[in-house]
C-alpha cells in the first residue's frame, strides 16, 4: 500500500474489510473472521481510534503472524506487508469455508468480528455447500419395509442399468445406502428417490402446478400438488403441461399429421427437470410451482447461490446426488448446460426463448407460445376462411374502415379472437404471437377500441386488452 493508501485508511477508520490493533493478541479472530466472509486488512500497530502506535516490526514478529495464520483450520492465506512502524496483514477470502480458530468460528459483521452462534455455523455450512441436505441420513426411514423396489427398477430401467445385482450393493453402488451395524442406513436423496412414499419423510418435497384462466393468476381452473418420488414428479408435472397446451396440426401428405403443441414440452421440462434438482431441500416453506396462464408457463422456485444452471454460466450443484442419479437417467446434462440446452429447444421448435428473471428471494423461467404453433393455427383460420372472414364482416362494414386493407383487417380479425380464447393479453403479447411493431399493435388495438370491441383492464403496466360485451356477442353470435 501506499503512504496515501494508509492515510486513508487510517482516516476512514474500522470497517468490514479494515480492523485495527495495537498487538497481536486475539488475532487469529480477526484472521478467521476476515476468511469467513469477503477478505480484509488488518493493521498492528493502530489503536482504534485510528492512532498509530509505534511497534518494531521483526522478522520474529512476521514469523509469529504466520504462525497463527497457519493454526488456523484450515489455513488462513495472508499477505504481510510493512509500513514504517506499522504491519499490515491482508487476508484472503477463504476458498475452504468455513475457518476456525481456537476460540471458535467468526465472520465479519460490520466493522466487527463477531463469534458464530450454533444456529449461525450450521446456516454457514448450507450455504456455503458443506451441508448437503440430500447427503444427509433419514433415520426414521426403515429398510426395506418403506423402500419400494419396483421404483428402483423403473430406475435402472431408465439408466440402462443390470437388474440383477442384488438391490442393497445397488444401493450402495448409487450412493443413497449405506450399511451400518447390520443395517441399511438412506440418506435423503435416497429416500427421495426410492422410497414408497417419498413425503412421508419429507413432506415439503412436492411440485405445485396451477392453470390460471387470467393472466393475472386470480381465477384458478386446476391445482394439483404433486408428489411422488423426485423423477415421478418430473414426469406428473409434464403431464399437466400436455393435457392443458393447445394443439396445432401439420399436414405433410403421410398419413399421419404432425401435432405442433404451443410450448416447446422439452424446454419446459429442462426447466422442471432442474427446478427439482437444484430446489433448496432445507427450506420447508416454499414448493417449486409451475403456473399454467393464458399466454405463458411459468416456473417459480426460490433462490439458489448465484452461478446456478438459470444463468448458465458454471456447473454449481446444490444436491450432488440428486444430480446425479438424473443424470444417470438421462434427466438433464452435465457441465451446467440447462440453460443452453433450453434455448436451443427453442430455435429449433421457433419457439420464443425462455425469460429469465430473478429477485433477492425467487427466480421465475418463463416459456412464451411457440410462434410455430401460432402460425399453423392461424393458416388453419386462414383456410377455413370462415372465423376470420365472419369477424371482417361484422366489424369491418362502414366506410371508416374500407381504407384499411385486407391483410390489416385479417390480422386485427385474429388479434380479437386470439383475445378472445386467451383472455386478457398485454401488447408484448400480442406483439410476439404475431409478430408487429409496437406501434402496430398499439394502432390495432386503438382500432378495435374504436369499434367497441375490446377494452383495456388493469393498470398500465400490467394489465391488458380484454372484448368487450359487444365484442363477446360478435363471437357469440359468429360461433353459433
Amino acid at each position: 500500500m501506499t503512504k496515501e493508501d494508509i492515510s486513508l485508511a487510517l482516516q476512514e477508520g474500522e470497517g468490514y474489510k479494515i480492523e485495527f490493533k495495537e498487538r497481536i493478541s486475539g488475532l487469529d479472530k480477526e484472521m478467521v473472521a476476515f476468511a469467513n466472509s469477503s477478505g480484509g486488512r488488518i493493521f498492528i500497530g493502530v489503536s482504534d481510534d485510528g492512532k498509530v502506535k509505534a511497534i518494531n516490526v521483526t522478522n520474529r514478529l512476521k514469523s509469529q503472524v504466520q504462525d497463527i495464520a497457519n493454526n488456523c483450520k484450515p489455513k488462513v492465506k495472508i499477505i504481510l506487508e510493512e509500513a514504517g512502524n506499522i504491519l499490515i496483514i491482508e487476508v484472503r477470502e477463504g476458498k475452504d469455508k468455513p475457518y476456525e480458530c481456537s476460540a471458535g468460528y467468526f465472520r465479519r459483521i460490520g466493522p466487527n468480528s463477531q463469534k458464530m452462534t450454533r444456529g449461525e455455523i450450521v446456516e454457514f455450512f448450507k450455504s456455503e455447500g458443506k451441508i448437503r441436505f440430500d447427503e444427509l441420513t433419514e433415520p426414521k426411514f426403515r429398510y426395506p419395509q418403506d423402500f419400494d423396489k419396483e421404483k428402483l427398477m423403473e430406475f435402472l430401467e431408465l439408466a440402462k442399468l443390470s437388474k440383477s445385482t442384488k438391490y442393497s450393493t445397488i444401493l450402495k453402488s448409487l450412493g443413497v445406502a449405506e450399511k451400518q451395524e447390520g443395517r441399511m442406513y438412506f440418506s435423503n436423496a435416497g429416500v427421495l428417490f426410492f422410497a414408497k412414499e417419498p413425503q412421508r419423510f419429507v413432506p415439503w418435497a412436492v411440485f405445485t402446478v396451477a392453470l390460471f384462466k387470467d393472466k393475472d393468476g386470480v381465477d384458478v381452473i386446476d391445482r394439483k400438488e404433486i408428489a411422488g418420488s423426485l423423477f415421478e414428479i418430473v414426469d406428473k408435472v409434464m403431464d399437466f403441461v400436455k393435457l392443458y397446451s393447445k394443439v396445432a396440426y401439420r399436414f405433410t401428405g403421410k398419413p399421419q399429421r404432425e401435432e405442433i403443441y404451443e410450448y416447446p414440452f422439452e424446454a419446459v421440462r429442462e426447466a422442471v427437470i432442474n427446478s427439482v434438482m437444484h430446489k433448496d431441500y432445507f427450506e420447508h416453506g416454499h414448493n417449486n410451482i409451475l403456473k399454467f396462464f393464458p399466454d405463458r408457463i411459468q416456473i417459480e422456485n426460490i433462490w439458489v447461490k448465484p452461478g446456478n444452471f438459470v444463468l448458465g454460466k458454471t456447473v454449481f450443484r446444490r444436491n450432488h446426488i440428486i444430480a446425479d442419479l438424473f443424470l444417470r437417467i438421462h434427466f438433464g446434462e452435465r457441465l451446467g448446460s440447462g440453460m443452453r440446452r433450453m434455448r436451443q429447444i427453442c430455435k429449433n421448435e421457433n419457439a420464443p426463448y425462455p425469460q429469465i428473471e430473478y429477485t433477492d428471494t425467487h427466480f421465475y423461467v418463463t416459456f412464451r407460445q411457440s410462434r410455430e404453433y401460432w402460425k399453423l393455427a392461424e393458416e388453419d383460420l386462414a383456410e377455413s376462411n370462415v372465423l376470420v372472414n365472419a369477424v371482417i364482416a361484422k366489424l369491418f362494414r362502414d366506410a371508416v374502415n374500407d381504407a384499411v386493407n385486407d391483410a390489416v383487417k385479417a390480422r386485427r380479425a385474429r388479434e380479437l379472437l386470439y383475445i378472445h380464447r386467451n383472455g386478457p393479453t398485454n401488447l408484448s403479447g400480442l406483439m410476439s404471437v404475431f409478430e408487429v411493431s409496437r406501434a402496430t399493435g398499439q394502432r390495432d388495438m386503438a382500432n378495435l377500441k374504436k369499434l367497441g370491441v375490446v377494452i383495456f383492464e388493469g393498470a398500465p403496466k400490467t394489465g391488458g386488452y380484454a372484448l368487450t360485451e359487444k365484442g363477446k356477442k360478435i363471437i357469440e353470435e359468429i360461433e353459433e
